[in-house]
């Protein structure tokens, strides 16, 4: 650490070729928005790089760690070098530092960020609530961000070319079938719902879906009706009741009689209610 004008100062800024900086592997973003990349890089012409990369040094050559925007706007803009602050950071470190960036920034569609996080699970075996404590985030906001990725990439990618939000995308894990899915973010995307009315439609397509599912017998063979009465008159007889049955086979119907002698029946009724 060393002072400068009565202030303290940590590392050490550095002016790197754009040309030797390698890129992040574990880069979570997977999209830049050229437009968005061309205002960045018409900006950097003007202004230059206001806020430095962060790289490490890996066998001498620097790592990019933070700033892949940046770096690719500089480029854009024809910058040969930019400013850097290393860091001593292992891959874990870096991955996690890419991350909490785009996080920070808020420039990353919830699918990556989602996917960002289940690669750092993964690759180094942590808990929700271990992912949640390097993050900065909550346990619960961990889980709902893994949620996203039940829906299809297929899914996920016509979500965004229509301009919903994660919300809308939520709502659709509402709906567990992909038909009715793919029917409900039809509609989304054709009549351009808010979120509200999308939350109205699925609770219709649900209600629906109940209202129309057929009730499913409560036993589908007779014979198991037959063990149980079995099984109740075997328990009469252990317990000194003389319970008989009778069964008959008809062409349209099974009868079952079941004959217990009255004095039997009305002796152990009394007997259960004497306090």
């Amino acid at each position: 650490m060393r002072k400068k004008n009565g202030y303290a100062t940590r590392g050490q800024v550095w002016m790197i070729p754009t040309g030797d900086i390698l890129p992040n592997p574990n880069q979570p973003r997977k999209e830049f928005a050229l437009d968005k990349l061309v205002e960045l890089a018409q900006s950097i012409s003007e202004n230059g790089v206001l806020q430095p990369l962060t790289v490490s040094m890996e066998g001498g050559r620097p790592t990019l760690v933070a700033g892949e925007r940046r770096l690719r706007a500089a480029r854009v803009a024809g910058l040969r070098e930019v400013p850097c602050v290393e860091v001593a950071a292992d891959e874990r470190q870096r991955r996690v530092l890419a991350l909490v960036e785009n996080l920070q920034r808020e420039d990353m569609n919830c699918f990556e960020t989602a996917e960002g996080i289940r690669e750092l699970m993964t690759a180094y075996e942590l808990t929700q609530c271990e992912t949640a404590q390097q993050l900065g985030y909550s346990q619960s906001a961990v889980a709902n961000k893994l949620r996203l990725l039940r829906l299809s990439p297929d899914e996920r990618r016509r979500v965004l070319d229509a301009g919903l939000t994660e919300r809308h995308a939520r709502v659709l894990l509402r709906l567990d079938e992909r038909a009715m899915r793919e029917h409900a973010l039809e509609r989304m995307i054709r009549e351009k719902m808010t979120v509200a009315r999308s939350e109205r439609m699925v609770d219709e397509l649900l209600t629906g879906r109940v209202r129309r599912r057929r009730a499913k017998p409560l036993v589908k063979d007779v014979r198991v009706f037959f063990n149980t009465v079995n099984h109740a008159l075997d328990i009469m007889r252990r317990g000194g009741i003389a319970a008989e049955s009778q069964r008959r086979d008809e062409e349209d119907y099974i009868e079952y009689i079941v004959r217990i002698p009255r004095d039997k029946a009305q002796a152990t009724a009394e007997t259960a209610t004497v306090p």
